[in-house]
């Protein structure tokens, strides 16, 4: 992401992108949810989007905070259904926002989480191009990876339209990567097939094209979208590929296993919340 340094000053920009930001980073901060951001943009569409996610990513790097890659989000037309929206976007990664394979989100930190599952690819060659193409995506992806994406809104009740999302940083959370990297010459990503659960229950399915039709057709799309804005992606850089299937609501107590043909199975779970006799034993 560009920073001051880039010619990028908070006094550069509006009033409203300010405002917008302000009332989302609060909202990560407190813990308490705000109403949308999009009246407050006024009509300004996915570029004033940009400009609120921009200033509030530009203002965690000030902070000591370390982007690892991006993410795609809306790539399924089952989450594009669930949202009312009809196109993709993306966000940033940031190194805190990983969870390790099988670890356990603490209550509180994320405002209202859902996880969907997805496919992660790790670059090991920049994407430079502003036409990106999918022959200089396989050249540059190093190797695939299973991945949980715990999406999160800090938009109440999740009434969100594309710029409220956008602004939102693509509804980003954390996310959980498999450990066992894949190459992509020994699976066919689009054919891929997706089951998650939760405990025992199957809460979503999916298969690689239901994800822009590959998720090499996705990390296309991105790449040229960056590198059209002057921050392409680089080598080294995680990028999860979007929705392979429905996301799901996660509750304190709840345990997630997706299972990604080809690339393997990953794993979360959400502590449970604190009962009173816990509390009171100091426990």
């Amino acid at each position: 992401m560009p920073t001051e340094s880039d010619g990028v000053r908070a006094d550069a920009v509006s009033p409203a992108v300010v405002k917008a930001a302000d009332l989302l980073a609060e909202a990560t901060r407190t813990g308490v949810v705000c109403p949308p951001v999009r009246d407050l943009l006024d009509g300004g569409g996915l570029e004033t989007a940009y400009a609120v996610q921009q200033l509030n990513v530009r203002r965690g790097v000030d902070a000591g905070r370390r982007i690892v890659g991006r993410k795609i989000g809306l790539t399924s037309p089952a989450v594009q259904r669930q949202l009312g929206v009809d196109q993709p976007d993306f966000g940033a990664l940031f190194a805190d926002m990983a969870v390790p394979d099988g670890g356990e989100v603490p209550v509180g930190r994320l405002l209202q989480p859902k996880v969907e599952a997805e496919v992660a690819l790790v670059l090991g060659r920049d994407l430079p191009e502003r036409e990106c193409t999918i022959v200089d995506v396989l050249r540059a992806v190093d190797f695939a990876l299973p991945a949980l994406e715990i999406v999160d809104s800090r938009v109440r009740n999740w009434d969100i339209s594309l710029v409220d999302t956008v602004a939102d940083n693509a509804s980003c959370g954390l996310y959980v990567l498999g450990a066992t990297p894949v190459p992509l010459t020994a699976v066919d990503l689009r054919t891929v097939t997706m089951t998650m659960t939760r405990g025992d229950d199957t809460v979503s399915e999916g298969t690689g094209a239901d994800c822009l039709g590959s998720p090499l057709t996705a990390a296309v799309w991105l790449a040229s979208a960056l590198a059209e804005r002057g921050d392409p992606l680089r080598a080294g850089d995680v990028v999860l590929t979007g929705a392979l299937g429905p996301m799901t609501p996660a509750a304190p107590g709840d345990a997630f296993e997706a299972h990604i043909s080809g690339l393997g199975s990953v794993r979360v779970r959400f502590a449970e919340e604190a009962t009173e006799a816990s509390e009171g034993d100091g426990k």
